[in-house]
C-alpha cells in the first residue's frame, strides 16, 4: 500500500505523519487512492446511516479522496479503516484540526472525525477499536491534553456512538459547522461537542478495551 505523504508539520496547517495503526479488528492505514475500489463498494452497501455525514456515492469516491488529500494542507490526517478479517477498506476516519500550545510546537489538542463505515462494518466493534487506536496515539504518542469529537446535533446515532466511546458531552454550538445534509448546502448546522481529556484517558481506555 502506497500511503499519502504527509508533510509532518503541525499547528493546524498540515496533516500529521502517522504510521499505520494496528488493531485486531481494524487497521488504520494512511488514506490512498489504492483504497478507492474497496471504498466504492463500501459506500453502497447500506446508506441508511449517512444522512448527516460526508459519504460519497461509488462514482464520486475518487473525487472524495482527492478532496481529503487537499484538506491535508488544512490539518487533516485521513485514514482508511481496513477490516482485518478480509483486508478490505470499509470506511474512513481522520485526525483533524491539530492545535499547538501558544508559542510552542507541541500539540495540545486534536479532533477525531470525518468518520464513516460500510453497513457490514457497523456494530462489529470496528468503530470502537478505531477510536481506541486513535485516542491511544493522540494521548500516548502525540501527548495531547484533549481529543475533540463533534457531530450534527440531530445525528443521534453518531452521538450515541461517541458517548459509548467514553467522550463527555460539552454542549451544542449553534450554527457552528457546514451542514452536510442534502438540501442544506451552504447552510450551517448546530454541532454537538464532545471531548476526552488526558486525566480521563486511563478510565476511557479501560472502558474501550472492555467493550471489545
Amino acid at each position: 500500500m502506497t500511503p499519502l505523504a504527509f508533510a509532518g508539520r503541525v499547528g493546524g496547517s498540515v496533516g500529521l505523519e502517522v504510521p499505520t495503526l494496528h488493531g485486531s479488528r481494524v487497521r488504520l492505514e494512511p488514506l490512498s487512492m489504492e483504497h478507492a475500489d474497496d471504498l466504492a463498494r463500501a459506500v453502497e452497501e447500506d446508506r441508511g446511516s449517512y444522512g448527516f455525514t460526508v459519504v460519497p456515492h461509488a462514482d464520486g469516491v475518487k473525487e472524495y479522496l482527492e478532496a481529503q488529500f487537499e484538506r491535508v494542507n488544512q490539518g487533516l490526517t485521513p485514514f482508511a479503516q481496513v477490516r482485518v478479517a478480509d483486508g478490505r477498506a470499509v470506511g474512513c476516519t481522520a485526525f483533524w484540526d491539530p492545535r499547538t500550545w501558544p508559542g510552542r510546537e507541541e500539540l495540545r489538542a486534536i479532533e477525531v472525525g470525518w468518520t464513516w463505515l460500510a453497513g457490514s462494518a457497523q456494530g462489529a466493534g470496528i468503530n470502537r477499536e478505531s477510536k481506541l487506536l486513535l485516542f491511544t496515539y493522540a494521548f500516548e504518542t502525540l501527548g495531547v491534553a484533549r481529543v475533540d469529537l463533534k457531530t450534527d446535533a440531530r445525528n443521534m446515532r453518531s452521538r450515541r456512538a461517541i458517548e459509548k466511546a467514553g467522550a463527555q458531552f460539552e454542549g451544542v454550538l449553534r450554527s457552528w459547522s457546514p451542514s452536510w445534509v442534502p438540501g442544506e448546502e451552504g447552510l450551517l448546522r448546530d454541532s454537538a461537542m464532545y471531548s476526552v481529556i488526558a486525566q480521563e484517558w486511563p478510565t476511557v481506555k479501560e472502558r474501550l478495551v472492555a467493550g471489545l
